[in-house]
């Protein structure tokens, strides 16, 4: 009889937690061949880390490059896993191209407005069938002070409007899929009533928005569980789903600017554990309006926090280290 670590080792993550939520991992045109067996095994969702986006779909007008986004979508289909599309309205990752007028000077609202929605037309349209949710809008709020949204070119070309009419572009284009608006710091207080506020403001113009997607960059200190529980519980008021979209724990605070460690402290590796297993008991609690957690990457071999913020440096904030073997949290996890 196999010993309980090993079959703990070999438990899916997505097995376990099938009555409860997805679990899906964000990838991009490498990891799904480095880690393909890591994704058969464990994720039943996937996301495209920059694939989906604005920037890497439709570099020109008359140009779009489907390439990259194709073969992940093809690699969800033929692997039976759903697919949430990253995404369709965003401040970064958009070309130039979209509100400039030709002429160097800006493009007006009605012609930055018709390029969204062919954009969005021609993309969500592609993979209508395939990609069942989309971050529709990403990052639109601000971070800290008075303000209340981003200052953007799709703000200052389009207005406020631009969100409730890219969810509109959406809901058109594919009426079947849900449609996200997605942001970080989601449960700091003070952005999170942005957040609030930004959905209702939604709801109330009639735009068709179905959740709220909490990215999720935490770390071994911050957020608190409770304005974890807070935001949750904020946002489930408006009555739309909710969903962990670019989970990951990073073993050093936002300001932390060390740069000497080769390996995780067997501190580091303690506390990250202590906190999935926190995370995802709430995770449980919540499994009534939480209906998917998505790891940004799927093991520590390759995450974007390698090097952002601090140059030169490695991080570790996934279930799976470097050798894309369990980590003593995804042993925590698995063992609720």
């Amino acid at each position: 009889m196999a010993d309980a670590g090993n079959m703990i080792a070999n438990e899916s993550l997505a097995e376990a937690f099938k009555d409860d939520f997805l679990i899906g991992a964000a990838v991009n045109s490498r990891t799904i061949v480095s880690q393909r067996d890591l994704l058969l095994q464990h994720y039943n969702s996937l996301t495209a880390e920059n694939e989906m986006k604005f920037e890497s779909l439709h570099p020109a007008e008359e140009t779009y490059t489907f390439e990259a986004a194709d073969e992940i979508a093809a690699f969800a289909r033929q692997n039976g896993k759903q697919l949430r599309g990253h995404t369709l309205v965003w401040h970064n990752q958009t070309p130039d191209w979209v509100f400039d007028d030709g002429h160097g000077g800006s493009a007006d609202r009605n012609t930055v407005l018709a390029r969204m929605k062919a954009h969005i037309d021609t993309v969500v349209g592609r993979y209508k069938g395939t990609v069942y949710c989309w971050d529709v809008v990403n990052e639109a709020v601000t971070d800290s002070g008075e303000e209340w949204l981003r200052p953007s070119k799709w703000l200052h070309t389009v207005g406020e409007d631009f969100i409730a009419q890219a969810f509109r572009f959406a809901h058109e284009a594919d009426p079947d899929a849900q449609l996200f608006y997605n942001d970080y710091n989601e449960c700091n207080p003070g952005k999170r009533e942005k957040i609030y506020r930004l959905v209702k403001s939604l709801q109330e113009q009639g735009a068709p928005i179905h959740g709220i997607g909490l990215q999720g960059h935490w770390n071994l200190i911050d957020p608190s569980l409770d304005e974890i529980r807070a935001a949750i519980e904020r946002y489930a008021s408006l009555g739309v789903k909710l969903q962990i979209t670019e989970m990951d724990v990073s073993m050093f605070a936002f300001d932390d600017q060390r740069t000497d460690l080769t390996a995780p402290t067997d501190e580091m590796l303690r506390l990250q554990e202590q906190r999935y297993g926190q995370f995802f008991r709430l995770f449980r609690d919540y499994k009534d309006v939480l209906t998917g957690v998505t790891f940004w990457g799927a093991a520590d071999d390759y995450t974007w926090l390698d090097y952002f913020p601090v140059r030169g440096r490695k991080n570790w904030p996934l279930l799976f280290d470097t050798n894309q073997q369990p980590k003593g949290a995804y042993r925590e996890v698995v063992s609720l």
